[in-house]
């Protein structure tokens, strides 16, 4: 099992990463909507400041404001301010999210290894990780953004955390996410996917806005999340991962048949 971070396994929402984008840009003097910043989310954080400054609103802001384009040494400048933020953001929202430890006690008694990969840099990762452990979830292995020159939406995050866990073949392994770059990762890893449509950032609802909907307002945002989602053909979704088990046992039961991932 490999899962992801925020709105996955911490942080239900992704409040923390969302509210860091719009934060930094608005300190540039470039409001940008929680929409605009949400829409790369799963990216590295670099490329995710990359994907908002190239957005044709964004870019025509940033060249009034600041009269010039929105370039590399605009990148440059909003990461190194965004990172001190997503620090102290991180921090304030890692909550492990309900049912996570229960599932990963499960899948531990299985036999099974737990992985994580993240768009989060090591450094960012550092401040929250004693914070997480002391909850009851520490993965065997954790992939950040800056382990490579190139993660996120290629497989190559996903591949070295499988060999980090020395798991293979890649069809054994499954990879749990709530964004597009997140769940093309896993895909193009070889890897069966499930994407997370409540505690995700295509909800972007806190855990107190979910359990305040009634069932017609929670398929509203599964319809949601899942279009939003459609994009990596997960091949299953689910809520949180406290929904994960059924899974699990429907993908032990499609290998035994002889399917695999992506079918």
């Amino acid at each position: 099992m490999v899962f992801d971070w925020a709105g996955t396994v911490v942080d239900f929402g992704s409040r923390a990463p969302a509210m860091t984008f719009v934060e930094t840009f608005s300190a540039q003097g470039v409001p940008v909507t929680e929409a605009e910043a949400r829409a790369p989310m799963g990216l590295p954080k670099s490329d995710h400041i990359r994907t908002i400054g190239m957005m044709a609103r964004v870019a025509e802001a940033w060249r009034e404001i600041h009269g010039s384009a929105f370039d590399e040494s605009a990148v440059d400048r909003l990461y190194e301010a965004f990172t001190p933020r997503q620090v102290m953001a991180v921090r304030a929202h890692a909550d492990v999210i309900a049912g996570v430890v229960s599932v990963v006690d499960a899948l531990r008694r299985r036999g099974i290894r737990i992985g994580s990969t993240t768009g989060y840099p090591r450094i960012v990762m550092a401040a929250i990780t004693d914070l997480v452990a002391s909850q009851g979830f520490v993965p065997d292995a954790m992939v950040c953004a800056d382990d490579l020159p190139v993660t996120r939406p290629t497989p190559l995050g996903m591949w070295r955390c499988l060999i980090e866990l020395g798991v293979w073949p890649a069809w054994s392994a499954v990879k749990v996410d709530d964004t597009v770059p997140g769940l093309l990762e896993g895909r193009d890893a070889g890897a069966w996917t499930v994407g997370i449509l409540a505690s995700g950032n295509a909800a972007g609802l806190t855990r107190a806005e979910w359990d305040a909907l009634d069932d017609r307002g929670r398929q509203e945002v599964r319809d949601r999340s899942s279009a939003a989602l459609a994009r990596a053909r997960p091949d299953f979704t689910i809520d949180t991962v406290a929904d994960l088990l059924p899974v699990i046992d429907e993908i032990g039961h499609r290998l035994w048949c002889g399917e695999r991932p992506g079918g």
